[in-house]
């Protein structure tokens, strides 16, 4: 099933009104027969995680179950937690302070499109304009989820993003994809990119993450995922922009019309009796019948950033995965300080140096001589950060917060 957090928006305001229309967030469609795993021993098998995974980040993190090392004070950890796989790491060292099954690979749904905005975002500027011809849209999945790109209509890559991030838009995802030599060359690029993250969890099928044979990430892979892409300006402020307006109608190839768009990661906006988590600037959220519900999410609080990622909770409530990530914020922001790291999120192959090696389980990333706060690319640590369009005042659900700080230079390992 496509994810069921983004349905087409139905209904449109003029620009001068109300800036956003809710719109129902639930779609149900048939998954696509070749999708479909009917088989009852894989399903069981997928119920457990493999005996020992990938030790990228440290050995603790191979392991099956919860890994924690707390020390003494350490509050622990939130008993409701049903989630598959989850992890919580500190955005700045890439210590990676608790996690459960950080190495299962398993079907990542819509928060893939972290990784392909990481690695198509860059290409073009965002007021290159493209007008969708039928082909751009051709090969989406049965029930996808849409912004609602129309063809013959002309958009900005701005307004292409917006869909991206907001609604989860497959449709503007495949159109991004026609632009970017279409989605084989765009499912390559995602996986090369992958690969030089050393995200070695993630096999890349479609480019909206939409439910398909042999394609699965990890809870460990989609959060390097979520902190490269934070590297880069305009993935910051899609990530966390929580309504816009996308092209409703045109005439000769000029908006004349928009609709309302809501950011459908619900602990950014608040919504279905969710509040904003305090402090939240993104990232994705996803939802399909084989991945389940799954996010990654980045918030701030005080001095500490930190990047929980939650996959597939078992959970009846409603809104699982949001509450289970908000425990999961408030677990690590308790305890900033008094839990040894269980392994660290690694930098680029690019930017690791020639004969670095991994941690002793348990062990943290080595510590730098100094920190410096620096400005620049790279996926370690270096230079991110969160300051949403050059620190102006982000309003969400009537809470106000500023995100300034600059991330500072960290060593990491592979």
């Amino acid at each position: 099933m496509p994810d069921s957090h983004a349905a087409r928006p139905t209904s449109h305001l003029k620009k001068a009104a109300v800036l956003f229309a809710a719109s129902a967030l639930t779609l149900s469609a048939a998954l696509p027969a070749a999708a479909a795993d009917k088989d009852d021993d894989k399903d069981k098998r997928d119920e457990k995680p493999p005996a020992s995974m990938s030790q990228v980040g440290g050995a603790q993190l191979g392991k099956p179950g919860t890994q924690v090392n707390l020390r003494g004070g350490a509050p622990v950890l939130p008993k409701d937690l049903t989630a598959k796989s989850w992890l919580v790491a500190d955005a700045e060292s890439g210590e990676v302070l608790a996690a459960h099954n950080a190495h299962w690979e398993l079907p990542p749904a819509s928060t893939l499109k972290m990784l392909f905005a990481d690695t198509v975002l860059p290409k073009f500027p965002k007021t290159t304009t493209h007008k969708v011809v039928p082909s751009d849209l051709a090969g989406m999945g049965a029930g996808s989820s849409l912004v609602g790109v129309k063809e013959g209509f002309t958009y900005t890559v701005h307004d292409l993003w917006l869909g991206v991030f907001l609604r989860s838009g497959n449709d503007a995802v495949h159109v991004l994809s026609a632009m970017n030599q279409g989605v084989a060359q765009t499912v390559k690029d995602m996986q090369a990119h992958a690969d030089e993250l050393q995200a070695g969890d993630t096999h890349v099928v479609s480019p909206d993450g939409y439910d398909m044979p042999g394609q699965h990430s990890s809870a460990y892979d989609l959060t390097l995922f979520a902190r490269s892409g934070l590297h880069k300006k305009d993935f910051r402020e899609y990530a966390a922009t929580p309504t816009a307006e996308f092209p409703l109608k045109q005439k000769k190839g000029k908006t004349t019309e928009r609709f309302g768009i809501q950011n459908t990661n619900r602990l950014l906006t608040g919504s279905y009796g969710l509040p904003a988590y305090k402090g939240i600037a993104g990232v994705k959220n996803g939802n399909t019948t084989n991945a389940g519900a799954t996010f990654t999410g980045v918030a701030e609080r005080g001095n500490r950033v930190l990047l929980v990622t939650v996959m597939n909770p078992k959970s009846k409530e409603s809104q699982a995965v949001y509450k289970e990530t908000a425990r999961l914020f408030d677990w690590g922001f308790q305890a900033d300080g008094k839990v040894a790291p269980v392994g660290h999120l690694v930098g680029p192959k690019s930017e690791t140096p020639a004969g670095a090696s991994s941690p002793s389980p348990g062990a943290g990333p080595a510590k730098p001589a100094a920190h410096a706060a620096v400005t620049g690319g790279g996926s370690s640590g270096v230079g991110i950060a969160l300051a949403i369009t050059g620190g102006v005042l982000v309003v969400l659900a009537g809470a106000v917060f500023v995100v300034r700080r600059k991330w500072p230079l960290k060593t990491t390992k592979s």
